[in-house]
């Protein structure tokens, strides 16, 4: 049996909600929109019924759907509903801060925004457990859409979640797939779906629908995104305020793990964080012991004020 989140024994794995579409470019900011708006509305919930949704959104029912879902796995969206995905709606402090009109990067030109959207889908195991899985037990370097439908099917045996049919396993890995893997050469349309194809953490090999993780630097990843990532990481262990560096690289949910950092680049963060987080978070190398502590409890770090250090001072301002 593994550990971590999703091998706790009351946690329940999602494999569907997105109903097949990977997350596309204006799909955040249309939800954002129509959910600010109406975000006195005790009724809002309307806001992804049918027609209403339809006629708004300019798609069919089943992408009002996925549009939904994922508003809800990035965090922009919050479902007040206590878990049946029907309302009420509310925008949250970070969709405001990014997807405002004056927010930071409402049309996702910044790479800072992709980073952070990243970290909530792969940090988070609900409801997107393929992406969790893939990027913090997933140990393979490279492999084939039907080996990841394999691997998931061996988890959920493993956990005794008996209640998932192949069909969904396979239909999730292949969302997975074209989230972070572009299809550009097929079509435009095929282009716009992968938002987080930029972030080049999925690449083809191969000629048989093969696929290389892509371990290592990542020169577009902001620090002020890699501290929110650390901070994050420590508020999910509350006992401890010092982490080493294996403990950083390889353990689920770790910045290393969901950011594909190699060991290498991860010591390249950590040797500047105490500059990174102005004092907060401290870098020691002693008696051959690699460690980061906090000097803060890592609750009371600003994490909107961190994340916006990561945007021109234009966007910030305007925030």
């Amino acid at each position: 049996m593994g550990r971590g989140a999703i091998f706790e024994a009351d946690f329940r794995p999602q494999f569907s909600g997105h109903e097949t579409f990977p997350i596309r470019y204006g799909w955040l900011k249309k939800v954002f929109d129509a959910v600010s708006r109406r975000s006195d509305d005790p009724d809002n919930k309307n806001v992804f019924l049918a027609d209403e949704a339809i006629a708004k959104f300019g798609v069919g029912k089943n992408m009002v759907t996925s549009m939904r879902y994922w508003s809800i796995a990035t965090r922009i969206v919050a479902d007040q509903s206590n878990g049946n995905s029907k309302g009420p709606y509310s925008v949250t402090p970070f969709g405001q801060a990014i997807f405002a009109d004056e927010g930071w990067d409402p049309y996702l030109e910044e790479p800072a925004s992709l980073w952070w959207l990243h970290w909530q889908l792969a940090a988070n195991p609900r409801p997107t457990t393929t992406i969790y899985f893939v990027f913090n037990h997933f140990n393979a370097s490279t492999f084939y859409r039907d080996q990841l439908t394999g691997e998931l099917r061996r988890y959920c045996e493993a956990i005794g979640y008996a209640d998932v049919a192949d069909v969904t396993l396979k239909r999730d890995a292949d969302c997975f797939v074209r989230t972070y893997l572009s299809r550009g050469w097929e079509s435009e349309e095929d282009a716009l779906e992968s938002l987080m194809a930029e972030l080049g953490l999925l690449q083809p090999i191969g000629k048989r629908d093969g696929f290389l993780i892509n371990r290592g630097p990542k020169p577009s990843l902001p620090n002020e995104v890699f501290l929110y990532g650390l901070v994050q990481f420590a508020l999910t262990r509350p006992a401890s305020n010092s982490f080493n560096v294996e403990t950083l690289a390889h353990e689920p949910g770790s910045p290393g793990r969901v950011f594909l950092l190699n060991e290498e680049s991860l010591l390249e963060r950590l040797s500047i964080i105490e500059d990174i987080s102005r004092g907060q978070v401290a870098w020691s190398e002693t008696a051959g012991l690699r460690q980061i502590f906090f000097k803060v409890d890592p609750a009371a770090v600003d994490l909107i004020k961190l994340v916006g250090g990561a945007y021109p001072k234009r966007r910030r301002a305007a925030a």
